[in-house]
């Protein structure tokens, strides 16, 4: 399990792939994988069949997992950035811009 550069709730650019450029809200974070679920980013289509759950079937579109190596979190001005962790003035070890420098969250 590995520390990610990304949380829920983030807003992050799509770096490569099919994808590339996409801006979205990060829904979930799987550190085990190294990979999360970004809103609007790598839709898949799945063909379901009618079940008892599920009566009509159909195709259903859906975000699927995209490597967090290929996400940059977008600081509060709008910039995509590297994160970095330092000390804030309370000694809590928080995320920051390294663009901007101001704390993230």
């Amino acid at each position: 399990m590995t520390k990610l550069h990304i949380k829920k709730g983030d807003k992050v650019k799509v770096l490569s792939g099919n994808s590339k450029g996409v801006i979205g809200e990060v829904l979930t974070v799987m550190p085990k994988d190294g990979v999360a679920i970004v809103e609007g980013a790598n839709i898949k289509v799945k063909h379901r069949k009618p079940t008892a759950g599920n009566t009509t079937g159909g195709i259903e579109r859906r975000e699927a997992p995209i490597p967090a190596s290929k996400l940059m979190v977008i600081d509060g001005d709008g910039n995509p950035t590297r994160i970095g962790r330092k000390l804030d003035e309370h000694g809590k070890l928080k995320r920051y811009s390294k663009k901007s420098g101001k704390f993230i969250d």
